[in-house]
């Protein structure tokens, strides 16, 4: 989008009636307000650790004083990022499970500093968790690199993902890049050139099939060039390291990060892979933790995992979870919703159609029919929930096959959920959340959902483990 203003600005030399000089000094305003709102920052910036707290003060204007209690913080993660790595400096960010006044970002220090603060900052006070911490401080040295993700089989992750959304966003590029420079192309004659070239069928529907083929198999080639370039990007040196009781995930390449996993703090594990990832034996390990910045739950991923090391990781950070070896389905109406929810999207869809290609319009129908038959068919078949007496385990997905399990003892509410149509059909969905997300278990019969809810509070009411 910032490309295609650009080029707006450029070829018009304006911009919502401003020169290129107005313009010009408007942006160095800015940089001149961000330099100044900068050092006044900084030099309000302060920090310490005592005993048993960590002291913030920051803020201009309005000064917050903020301490967060050693016992209270969830994560300390190290992340550098590209300009971060060319002064040498990394950034720490002390998350809690509060709310956002709870998360600490300290933008510039050296790694050796970020270190010794991570240290300090876990530091127990016990005399038996101080001998704790001096034996795992002593066995750090036996430390091991569980797994490292090979360039190979991040080609061949980036390659198997699901493309979808990276077409939607190369379309959405190149239609708004398109959208400021079709002039350009009007005046080659682009597209006369195009079915000059391409021999184009006798009658008009077969040239628009033809083209529109081309140009989707182009995007196509793109969109997986993008997703192999992010995937690289987001993962080059990925490594697992096992430590006694956690285990640290390194990884990135513009922007490196430094990441610890605790199975206390962790609330789901989302498993997701697909019927070409299986068959290149590619699996990727989702953990989602009660944080404040949501943003940083995508960087919890393990990408480009075998089966092996996958079960190896599960069974680390939930000790006792055993897969289960028979699912639960749905009732019947979930296929009904998914049919009702398509034909009224593909009904939609009959307009733009009709436009694009006339009286032709009507064989667009057979391939909504014929996809739709394949989506429920695959969407039911991959739905299945299972209940044991430690976890919950939900599976749904179409092209993907995602895997939600999270612990029964941190669940933090079970409510059941039905429209006055679903009310009739004796129909309702179990909606269990924890501190990081929210999972569900669709269209069962009423009597089940109610039976599922009322065991899921028992149990949890009845836990005495701690939720983290």
């Amino acid at each position: 989008m910032i490309l295609a203003l650009g080029v707006s600005v450029f070829k018009k030399n304006a911009f919502a009636n401003l020169s290129p000089i107005a313009i010009v000094i408007i942006i160095m305003l800015i940089l001149i307000g961000l330099i100044i709102y900068s050092v006044l920052r900084y030099l309000n910036f302060k920090f310490h650790v005592s005993q048993d707290d960590f002291h913030l003060s920051t803020g201009i204007l309005n000064k917050d004083n903020i301490v967060i209690p050693k016992s209270k913080i969830q994560n300390v993660n190290i992340k550098q990022n590209f300009f971060q790595q060319l002064i040498d400096v990394v950034s720490v960010n002390i998350e809690t499970a509060g709310d956002d006044s709870s998360e600490i970002e300290i933008s510039a220090l050296d790694k050796g500093n970020a270190n010794r603060l991570k240290e300090e900052l876990f530091t127990k006070q016990s005399f038996d968790e101080n001998l704790e911490m001096h034996v795992e401080a002593n066995a750090s040295n036996n430390d091991k690199v569980f797994f490292k993700a090979s360039i190979t089989r991040l080609l061949l992750e980036g390659v198997s993902e699901n493309h979808f959304r990276s077409f939607l966003i190369i379309m959405s590029f190149f239609f708004g890049i398109y959208y400021e420079i079709k002039d350009y192309f009007e005046n080659l004659s682009f597209e006369e050139q195009l079915e000059n070239n391409i021999n184009l069928a006798e009658t008009a529907f077969m040239g628009t099939l033809l083209i529109s083929l081309v140009f989707v198999l182009l995007f196509l080639l793109v969109s997986i060039l993008f997703s192999v370039i992010k995937m690289l990007i987001i993962n080059l040196n990925l490594e697992v390291i096992e430590h006694r009781k956690n285990i640290e995930i390194n990884k990135g390449l513009f922007n490196k990060m430094s990441l610890a996993l605790t199975p206390s703090r962790i609330q789901n594990l989302v498993i997701k892979t697909n019927r070409f990832k299986e068959w290149l034996n590619l699996y990727r390990l989702s953990v989602k933790q009660a944080m404040v910045n949501k943003k940083q739950q995508k960087n919890f991923k393990i990408v480009a995992l075998d089966a092996n090391q996958l079960e190896y990781l599960v069974n680390k950070l939930l000790k006792t979870y055993t897969k289960p070896e028979f699912y639960l389905k749905p009732d019947g109406y979930f296929k009904y919703i998914l049919w009702l929810r398509l034909s009224i999207g593909f009904a939609v869809l009959n307009v733009p159609a009709y436009i694009i290609i006339g009286n032709y319009f009507w064989l667009v129908n057979f391939l909504f029919i014929a996809f739709t038959a394949i989506y429920v068919h695959i969407r039911y078949r991959k739905s299945g929930y299972c209940i044991s007496n430690k976890f919950v385990t939900i599976t749904s997905g179409f092209i993907d096959t995602v895997t939600h399990i999270l612990e029964l003892h941190k669940i933090q509410s079970v409510e059941m959920s039905q429209t006055i149509f679903q009310k009739r059909r004796g129909i309702a969905s179990v909606i269990i959340s924890t501190a990081s997300k929210s999972v569900s278990i669709p269209y069962i019969k009423t009597t089940d959902a109610k039976s599922i809810v009322d065991s899921l509070l028992f149990k949890v009411e009845s836990c005495k483990t701690d939720w983290m």
